[in-house]
C-alpha cells in the first residue's frame, strides 16, 4: 500500500467540493494549471493536475485550515467563516479571493419577533456550527445566548423548538424560505480566501508564487465584474 506524501518539489492545494472548488478552477486556469477529474464524479481524494508537480486533495470545508496549519497541503481556499472558527493559527492568508460569496446571519421563524426579545433582555437559545462568531456577535450586542451547537440542517432546529434563532450562511436564502424562517441579521459578508502554510511559503516561494500571483490577478478581475 503507498503512502501519500508531500516532497519538497510538489505543491498540494486543499479544496473543498461544491462551490468553492468549482469557482477556484478559473483561478488555477489563470496560473496555467487544470484538475485532469471532477470531485462530483470521481471517488479519489487526491486529484491530478496537468502539472506533475501540483496536486488537490479533497477535504472537508472546515477541514481546509487544519490540512494547511500541518503543512499537509501547501495551501487551500476556505471561507472566512470557516476561518473565523479555526482562528487562523499557523496561517498566512494573503487574498481575498472574492469567490463563493454569501452572508453570515441570524435567522429565526417567520413569527418569532427577534427585535422584541433582544429588546426585553431574553436569553435566547441559538443553534449554529458557527459558534466561535455567534458567541462574539451576541456578547458585542449584549444579547444573552445559549449556544447549541450542530453540524446540519440549521433550517431544522427552530421548526423544531430546538432553538429560538440560527447563525448560519445564507446565499439566496431560498433554503430559509422554503422552511418558513427569515433573515432578521445580517453578522458579516463573507467570502473565500487562499490560505498558505507559513513554512512552505518559505520553503516552496519559487513554485507558490507565480501561483499566489495568478490567484490575486485573477480574484481582482472577480471582484471588478
Amino acid at each position: 500500500m503507498s503512502t501519500f506524501s508531500n516532497p519538497a518539489n510538489s505543491l498540494i492545494l486543499a479544496l473543498s467540493k461544491g462551490r468553492i472548488f468549482d469557482d477556484t478552477m478559473p483561478l488555477l486556469a489563470a496560473a496555467g494549471i487544470t484538475v485532469t477529474e471532477n470531485p462530483e464524479t470521481s471517488r479519489k481524494l487526491i486529484l491530478a493536475t496537468n502539472d506533475p508537480h501540483v496536486r488537490v486533495i479533497i477535504v472537508r470545508a472546515s477541514d481546509v485550515p487544519t490540512y494547511v496549519q500541518y503543512g499537509a497541503a501547501d495551501f487551500g481556499v476556505a471561507g472566512k467563516d470557516v476561518l473565523l472558527e479555526h482562528g487562523g493559527e499557523g496561517l498566512y492568508q494573503p487574498i481575498d479571493l472574492n469567490i463563493a460569496k454569501c452572508r453570515m446571519s441570524v435567522a429565526v421563524n417567520a413569527g418569532f419577533d427577534y427585535d422584541k426579545a433582544v429588546r426585553q433582555g431574553a436569553r435566547l437559545r441559538v443553534a449554529t456550527k458557527f459558534v466561535q462568531t455567534a458567541r462574539e456577535h451576541f456578547a458585542a450586542k449584549g444579547v444573552h445566548v445559549d449556544l447549541i451547537k450542530l453540524y446540519g440542517s440549521m433550517e431544522l432546529a427552530p421548526l423544531v423548538g430546538l432553538s429560538d434563532a440560527i447563525v448560519d450562511v445564507v446565499s439566496t436564502g431560498s433554503t430559509l424560505r422554503a422552511n418558513n424562517l427569515v433573515e432578521v441579521e445580517e453578522i458579516m459578508d463573507i467570502s473565500s480566501r487562499l490560505v498558505v502554510n507559513q513554512a512552505a511559503l518559505k520553503l516552496k516561494r519559487e513554485r507558490l508564487q507565480p501561483i499566489l500571483e495568478a490567484f490575486e490577478r485573477a480574484s481582482r478581475l472577480n471582484n471588478q465584474a
